[in-house]
């Protein structure tokens, strides 16, 4: 049901002059109401039981139907999970649709299918097939994540697509991204929240680069317990960040502030500066005073714990429902009895919508209840009959927590197979509402893009491994102008290892640029745009400095197409370069952290810069994430060029024989390669054959178990690995030994030559007594092949 159907005889029955100015305000005033008595509800329903847990939106519904009515089609919200008024206010959630959240009701949540906590929306951006849908005939809103200020990132990536449409109009002609440019991005955080770290970096790169971002605070004086006094400068996030204000012609943003509780001026003050900003193209902070927590923070706790009596009573006699009512009333807008009459109506209504939502999400479980009592009862399963009878609302879980308990104590055959065929079908179905949409599984898949091998021929040139990448770039960039490269010293001297090195001055400042030294936007730079249709080609200097970017990497690009159930993708490609090279902070390889972090990003390692060059072309034909590292000690070595450079593709997954063997299977990547090779060659010299595979990609991870096979021949395991003990090379034994069963073929115990527990130390000497060495690899496959055959391989 429209979410203003049960008000439209109210609405029809407003006649005479400025009947159309009066509708709107009762149809504002109604929503608020609405979405109050949904916030009351939803505690309720988490206090009774039915739901996990509730964050709501109460006390910030006037300035939402104030910031909804400056919302076009086109425009982006990336917010937080405060924002269900807003939501309401144009169309994008109905009553159904919040309690289906808040049940986490995978069949009838629009926003997530069931992944999500309550108010974290999003809308479809691609279809069931990955395509793009037009985004100009659509309120757009990007996935939501509970990360405080996390939103802030993507929402400047967001507002920086439309910079980059309006710099390309050819890009916007009979485009499903964007009209000219004209499109704002808005974003909504707390007041508490603006003390993270990002919310300053966002605010400086926005007003850096002059881009069409709306923030808006929603300051209620809290986070959690915590005040404002002690989480902002001056006790104002508008004082505070009032040095960014642009002061006439100069850079910078707007600030604007108005009271949660007055009407008319948040409709005057959002529908003025939302204007400017899309006109402009200058950011905005929209401080939003005076915003009050009906119910506290959210259901975990009780604000009376921690609020004064005399804060308690401001809150009341200032709730913006509460003001708004009495200004309606003495406009002569509505009378008392209407006014009271509309919030019974809300009360009653948003009831029986929450009552039909229950009924939704329930007849499902119940109808495999009835499935499973009916096992029982023919399978004289007694006592379990009887306790499932007992329940009589009951979630999924408990169905199959009960009958898998049941299988194990079953005393016959038949009831076991009849228990078992009913539980297997619960796991599938699990696998299709849980375990979806980590990466694409349409024809935009990244491991779905056909190889092209590299031609070589007797014209190939040899030449420096960058000047392959800078080659292949320029390609990229002349043939496409929807793909751009930006990262720190990207532009001007085409980054710290020439890879882009001439292209900002071929293919101009707008495509190929700088940026500050901001590695969490940089990120949300690339995913914003990313998700507008754009083909970033984010750089991180170095491996070592993603520790910045992590969270965004983590919480925002990995997670993206499965926290909205499939609704939106953001094809981002990360470059950095990492492994060996000098000091502390130059030679990292944490790629253990990055594999147990970013999961639903590929990660690729590249041996050199012909193979990177074939990774970035198979994740520029495809929709999903990606994450290369090439290696730092790599640049300067001589490749040979490959003859279609442009268009030759490296599958993901799928691992390299460089050396074929009989001995002993030798499993590495990046610069250790090249450290392997050099062992190989000498072992020889002891008559011992190695067969070395080069992994390529460890996300994913030798789809054809190509490293099994070898292991049925060699029967031994090596690992060489630069991340520290247990890191990276933890996760290719766990996929080796258990998700190949490679340990069916070992004669003897795998080992591993890693990395020290410590970062690796500056200087030549520190480098080769704490990263594995030729030395290290033939001295210990001595060892293996003594172990394995002491009479032949003697100590």
């Amino acid at each position: 049901m429209h979410i203003l159907e049960p008000i439209q005889a109210l609405l029809n029955s407003v006649k005479g002059k400025y009947a159309d100015f009066k509708q709107e305000l009762i149809k504002d005033f109604w929503i608020c109401q609405v979405s109050r008595e949904c916030s009351i509800a939803g505690r309720k329903e988490v206090l009774t039981g039915k739901a996990k847990f509730g964050i709501l939106g109460d006390g910030k519904e006037v300035p939402q139907v104030a910031m909804a009515r400056a919302f076009q089609k086109g425009d982006f919200r990336s917010g937080y999970y405060r924002d269900q008024t807003f939501m309401m206010a144009i169309g994008q959630c109905t009553i159904k649709d919040f309690f289906a959240q808040l049940y986490a009701d995978p069949y009838n949540d629009p926003f997530s299918k069931g992944l999500q906590m309550n108010a974290h929306f999003a809308s479809e951006l691609i279809d069931s097939e990955g395509d793009w849908l037009n985004h100009t005939e659509r309120f757009n809103i990007s996935a939501d994540i509970s990360s405080t200020g996390g939103q802030m990132a993507r929402a400047f990536g967001l507002a920086f697509a439309s910079k980059y449409y309006r710099q390309h109009p050819e890009l916007s002609q009979n485009s499903n991204f964007s009209k000219s440019g004209n499109e704002v991005s808005f974003c909504t955080i707390g007041d508490a929240s603006t003390s993270e770290g990002v919310f300053w970096e966002t605010l400086n790169a926005a007003g850096v680069l002059q881009v069409p971002l709306a923030v808006s605070v929603w300051d209620d004086g809290y986070g959690i317990s915590v005040p404002i006094e002690l989480q902002t400068t001056k006790g104002s996030i508008s004082k505070a960040v009032a040095g960014f204000e642009s002061d006439g012609p100069a850079q910078g943003i707007k600030i604007f502030t108005a009271k949660a509780w007055d009407y008319a001026d948040l409709v005057s003050t959002y529908k003025n500066g939302i204007e400017y900003v899309r006109t402009h193209h200058m950011p905005a902070l929209f401080h939003i005073q005076e915003v009050t927590q009906p119910q506290g923070h959210s259901t975990s706790g009780s604000h009376e714990r921690y609020k004064s009596k005399s804060r308690m009573d401001w809150e009341v006699e200032n709730d913006c429902i509460k003001i708004m009512g009495e200004w309606l009333l003495s406009k002569n807008i509505l009378d008392a009895s209407k006014l009271e009459e509309l919030k019974e109506l809300a009360k009653q209504h948003v009831k029986e919508e929450r009552q039909k939502a229950w009924q939704n999400y329930l007849q499902p479980i119940l109808t495999l209840k009835n499935e499973l009592l009916e096992i029982c009862n023919e399978n004289q399963l007694t006592q379990a009959y009887d306790e499932l009878n007992s329940i009589k609302e009951p979630g999924w879980n408990e169905l199959v927590e009960l009958a898998r308990n049941t299988h194990l104590t079953a005393s016959n055959q038949s009831q076991k197979i009849k228990l078992k065929e009913w539980i297997d079908k619960q796991f599938k179905e699990a696998d299709v509402v849980f375990h979806k949409n980590l990466y694409s599984q349409t024809t935009d898949s990244a491991i779905q893009v056909a190889e092209v091998e590299p031609i070589f021929s007797s014209e190939s040139k040899e030449v420096n491994g960058y000047q392959i990448l800078n080659q292949f770039f320029d390609n990229c960039l002349a043939s496409d102008n929807r793909i751009l490269a930006f990262g720190e010293d990207v532009g001007q001297i085409g980054d710290v290892n020439q890879g882009f090195m001439g292209l900002q001055e071929k293919h101009g400042i707008n495509r190929v640029f700088d940026t500050g030294i901001r590695e969490w936007t940089i990120v949300g730079q690339a995913i914003g745009s990313a998700m507008r249709g754009l083909k970033p080609i984010a750089e991180i200097q170095y491996l070592d400095y993603i520790v910045y970017a992590l969270s965004p990497l983590m919480d925002d690009l990995a997670t993206l197409r499965y926290r909205s159930g499939g609704l939106q993708k953001a094809p981002v490609i990360i470059r950095t370069r990492g492994h060996r090279l000098e000091g502390i902070w130059h030679s990292g390889s944490p790629i253990g952290m990055l594999l147990h972090s970013l999961r639903g990003i590929y990660i690729c390692v590249p041996r050199n810069m012909t193979q990177a060059a074939g990774m970035y072309n198979t994740l520029l034909k495809s929709g999903d994430p990606g994450l290369v590292i090439e290696c730092l000690n790599g640049y300067r070595l001589k490749e040979k060029l490959p003859d279609n450079l442009d268009q030759f593709t490296l599958p993901l997954g799928k691992v390299e024989i460089l050396t074929t063997g009989k001995d002993i299977t030798l499993v590495t990547y990046g610069s250790c390669i090249r450290v392997a090779q050099k062992a190989v060659e000498r072992l020889l010299e002891f008559g011992i054959e190695i067969e070395l595979i080069d992994i390529q990609t460890l996300l994913p991870f030798d789809r054809s178990g190509t490293i099994s096979e070898s292991l049925k021949k060699t029967n031994k395991l090596l690992i060489v690995d630069e991340d520290v003990p247990g890191g990276a090379s933890a996760y290719m034994l766990q996929q080796i030994l258990e998700q190949q069963n490679g340990f069916k073929f070992l004669d003897s115990p795998p080992q591993t030559i890693t990395g020290r527990d410590h970062r690796s130390p500056y200087g030549s000497a520190g480098d080769y007594f704490s990263k594995p060495g030729v030395e290290d690899i033939i001295e210990t496959v001595l060892k293996m092949m003594h172990e394995y055959d002491p009479s032949n391989y003697p100590e």
